[in-house]
């Protein structure tokens, strides 16, 4: 198992921190969803408060890969029949969607933050250490940051589910390594 990048693959540290990406968005989203479908009470609670913490690991984790990427740069894209193409601009709609994912996985957990200080509530880091909320209550500042963090969240969910459907037209039809070099265990 290699741990760095090479000029092929994605090595291990690159793949963990995806895939511990993609289970922690799809966690935070499925309870921001159906959280409220919970019992009321503690595992109301607990549901939110599982929601906050997958939120803000998906934070953490995006500045881990954003270091990782500095220090480990990710192999060369996979030359394709788009490569061929477009010639030396490579492939914009692949770019215009990672730099889309990137921001997303940033805007979403912060617009959950400023919800919870809204809300008039305490951010707890982990149940480490809590932050207090620098404002009072504001039920309708509250409300609008809902509805703009439910619609940034909903749009994460929706271009990440392109792009797994972009590797997978990668993997079944043009038959490139696109999806293969993102799996555990992808050989060089």
């Amino acid at each position: 198992m290699q741990l760095l990048n090479s000029d092929k693959n994605y090595g291990a540290i690159a793949q963990s921190l995806h895939w511990l990406t993609v289970i922690l968005v799809i966690v935070a989203w499925a309870l921001g969803i159906f959280g409220d479908d919970l019992p009321k009470g503690e595992p109301r609670q607990i549901g939110l408060a599982v929601h906050v913490a997958a939120g803000l690991a998906v934070l953490v984790l995006l500045v881990a890969r954003l270091v990782w990427r500095s220090v480990n740069p990710p192999p060369v894209s996979e030359a394709t029949e788009f490569g061929v193409w477009l010639g030396k601009w490579g492939d914009p709609a692949a770019a215009i969607a990672h730099y889309t994912l990137y921001a997303l996985l940033v805007t979403v957990p912060v617009a959950g933050i400023v919800l919870q200080f809204a809300r008039g509530d305490a951010l707890s880091l982990f149940g480490l250490s809590t932050i207090p909320s620098p404002w009072l209550k504001d039920a309708a500042f509250a409300h609008n940051v809902k509805e703009v963090h439910e619609i940034m969240a909903h749009a994460l969910v929706v271009i990440a589910a392109f792009h797994a459907i972009a590797a997978l037209i990668h993997h079944w039809v043009f038959r490139d390594r696109t999806l293969i070099r993102m799996l555990p265990h992808s050989k060089d």
